[in-house]
């Protein structure tokens, strides 16, 4: 007997370490996959989610099927759980198009090994220690040259214990790697659809103007509203992709939308990943709403699935926007004829039509009608122009939407200049003032309609600032709209010579002209500078992540400002021509400045093969906080932190000076260093009690963690370049 004790205490002992260990069946085959139930958490507490995954392992050249599988149909899982456990729905990873052997799309699915996620609850009331299994029937469909259905039934035992789960490291890493893979919905990238019959068009853009090489694109609809064989056309419209998709035949035609998954085989920059989840309602117009968004849960112990999209337009929205739009265009021709340079000509004009016409009062019609007419062909006129140059931009690379940093600079600076026109500082078109009074002088009908094409646009320096909302509109509206809008201010501005036409005695009761059309000149400067306030607004949610260019852009409108009144005070007409030529030389230099300081230079677009400098390297900056950076060091990433403030100028320097240095950017592309910012612009308790950790109670202070050391190198106060790569290089030896 005491021959055997020593086995009974060997079995024994296994039979405990056994029971600490986490326990799962054998994995099955079945046709030509394999599949198991695998968790990377090696136990299970009490009332916290965590994750489960059907692994499928395909023979080469098989594949099974996503949720819209196509020709096939999609992998299922039917839970069979203890009691007071719940599991939450699949949770798939991004499909790709499936081809038979003449490469003709026959589905969407996956190869290889696949992980197919779902969240498992366990009840608050679990109590500690013992066992638990899960079980799960799995069926699905392979496929090669020829389709087989399969099916399991699966199981998956976990120890339930009172303290955080640990991973099991069998399955850890190649678990949350294919997680961390899973469609995301993503705070940078924003979407619309539109839908003319059997088209659908689905354009997307970055919110900072970023245009990475997206690679492969495809997009995979979860609903069938996409037929998934044509091909998929991808486009560019300035900083805009569009990709152009087929309905599906048996497509519900009232279908709001599309939801689904949109992948790029290089990725969609920084840390964005291959694939994004799309969810977007079909709409009238094509402007890309913000979207807000959470990233998803952790695998290990997460508490949700990863989010579907929300970037979303209302559609009903857009014809009443564009009611009003007109309203207001029609508003602004109107009051284009109060200005000093307008309203005084305005009767003496409707008077030669009379002088013209005799008694007849159906010629003084008719010349009211010519003049609308001149004055509509010089709006359509300039309106094809300016949505030509939009189209010829489109094709040069032109960011011309509101989402761009870039083109929401420039039309603030320009909203500006006019703005400080009306304002005063200095006059537009002066030149121009005699070569309309030549026009005024012709008579008949043409010269009422070439008074009313050239002599409002040429002879009328006061028009051109309330043209500027009407080139927006051009640059960002669909060019029907657009056209729309210079319809309406043309009318607006026609509507009392037609009126005055038809009833000229009414002559007599508009106002004298006088001072007070200066004063009203000046006053409508207002609207146009609340605009440029909101639109600097709008550029401040755009460099949201960069302050120092925020700052940039305020120091560029003093600038442009400068040039404006440079302009005017050396420049203008009635200067001496040396005086005249330094001016204009002088403000066009200010003017270059303001532009080329404050032009928005937007994120650097993901490295790329053989990407060096600032190509290397997206500057984008994460939220501080411990946990994100310990959450970065984990993922075997380095973490540069920056403690800034919007007020410290040290900070704002040394962030230009450090992230201008292409050998930085070079250096942090390769090293693939995640950027946090924490931000003490405002009191933050937890700041203040992080920067006390390290004996500091002001910024900058700059600290940068490598993977798998706790202690990070401090950088000094004032850096450059070369200061950051030495320290780098310090903490990575």
């Amino acid at each position: 007997m005491k021959f055997f004790r020593p086995f009974v205490a060997l079995f024994g002992l296994l039979l405990v370490l056994a029971s600490l260990s986490p326990l799962s069946a054998r994995p099955v085959r079945n046709g030509a996959v394999t599949v198991d139930l695998v968790a990377a958490d090696a136990s299970i507490r009490p009332g916290q989610p965590f994750w489960v995954a059907l692994r499928i392992t395909h023979d080469p050249h098989w594949h099974t099927y996503w949720i819209n599988a196509g020709t096939g149909y999609p992998t299922s899982i039917a839970w069979t759980l203890p009691e007071g456990f719940s599991a939450g729905p699949i949770v798939w990873p991004a499909p790709h198009a499936v081809k038979d052997t003449a490469g003709t799309v026959t589905g969407n699915g996956y190869e290889g090994e696949v992980f197919i996620f779902t969240q498992i609850t366990p009840p608050a009331s679990l109590v500690p220690g013992g066992n638990v299994t899960l079980q799960a029937a799995a069926e699905w469909l392979m496929c090669k040259d020829s389709c087989m259905p399969g099916d399991a039934t699966l199981t998956l035992t976990r120890p339930v214990t009172a303290e955080p789960p640990q991973p099991d490291t069998s399955i850890a890493r190649l678990f949350n790697n294919a997680f961390a893979a899973l469609p995301k919905v993503s705070a940078d990238w924003a979407f619309t659809a539109q839908r003319d019959g059997a088209k659908i068009t689905l354009r997307f853009a970055s919110r900072s103007g970023a245009t990475p090489e997206l690679g492969d694109v495809r997009y995979f609809d979860e609903n069938a509203v996409v037929d998934y064989v044509p091909a998929q056309p991808l486009t560019r419209e300035g900083s805009t992709y569009v990709l152009t998709l087929t309905a599906a035949a048996e497509a519900d035609a009232a279908a709001p939308g599309l939801k689904g998954v949109l992948t790029a085989s290089q990725g969609f920059g920084g840390t964005e990943g291959r694939a994004l989840l799309v969810d977007t309602p079909f709409v009238v117009r094509e402007p890309i709403k913000e979207t807000k968004s959470d990233a998803p849960a952790n695998a290990s112990g997460g508490s949700g699935t990863p989010p579907a999209g929300d970037a979303t337009t209302a559609s009903g929205a857009a014809p009443a926007s564009l009611l009003g739009t007109l309203f207001l265009a029609f508003l602004g021709g109107l009051v284009l004829n109060l200005m000093p340079c307008v309203f005084p000509v305005l009767g003496i004009k409707i008077m030669g039509f009379v002088n013209q016409s005799g008694s007849d009062k159906a010629k003084v019609v008719l010349h009211g009608v010519m003049f609308a007419v001149g004055v509509l062909v010089s709006f359509w006129a300039l309106a094809g122009l300016l949505l030509a140059l939009r189209a010829g931009g489109s094709q040069l690379g032109w960011g011309f939407q509101l989402q761009s940093p870039a083109f929401v600079f420039a039309m603030a600076a320009f909203l500006l200049v006019f703005a400080l026109n009306l304002s005063g500082l200095f006059e537009v078109g002066l030149s121009a003032t005699g070569a309309g009074a030549s026009l005024q002088s012709k008579d008949g009908l043409a010269g009422s309609f070439f008074t009313g094409m050239l002599a409002t646009l040429v002879a009328t320096p006061c028009s051109a600032p309330f043209l500027a909302p009407a080139l927006g509109a051009a640059l960002a509206l669909s060019a029907g709209e657009s056209l729309l809008v210079f319809t309406a201010i043309a009318l607006g501005l026609a509507a009392p010579y037609l009126l005055l036409s038809v009833f000229p005695q009414a002559i007599k009761l508009l106002p004298r002209p006088g001072a007070w059309m200066e004063t009203f000149k000046q006053f409508m400067a207002f609207p146009l500078y609340a605009t440029v306030g909101w639109l600097l607004w709008v550029l401040a949610a755009q460099t949201s992540d960069d302050d120092y260019a925020l700052l940039m852009i305020a120091f560029a409108f003093v600038l442009i400002a400068m040039a404006a009144w440079a302009y005017g005070r050396f420049g203008q007409a009635w200067g001496k021509p040396g005086k005249q030529l330094f001016g204009r030389a002088f403000a066009a230099a200010l003017l270059v400045a303001g532009l080329w300081l404050g032009w928005p230079k937007g994120a650097v677009a993901a490295p790329a093969p053989g990407a060096t400098g600032a190509a290397a390297y997206q500057v984008t900056w994460q939220k501080w906080s411990p946990e994100a950076v310990a959450a970065a060091q984990a993922a075997g990433k380095f973490a540069y932190v920056d403690f800034t403030a919007r007020w410290c100028a040290t900070c704002q320097t040394n962030k230009a000076t450090v992230f201008s240095s292409a050998d930085v950017l070079r250096e942090f592309g390769a090293k693939g260093v995640v950027l946090f910012k924490a931000d003490w612009t405002n009191k933050d308790p937890q700041i203040t009690q992080e920067l006390a950790k390290w004996n500091r109670s002001a910024v900058p202070f700059n600290l940068i963690y490598a993977p798998g050391k706790p202690e990070p190198v401090v950088l000094p106060e004032l850096l450059t370049g070369g200061i950051v790569l030495e320290k780098l290089a310090e903490i990575a030896r």
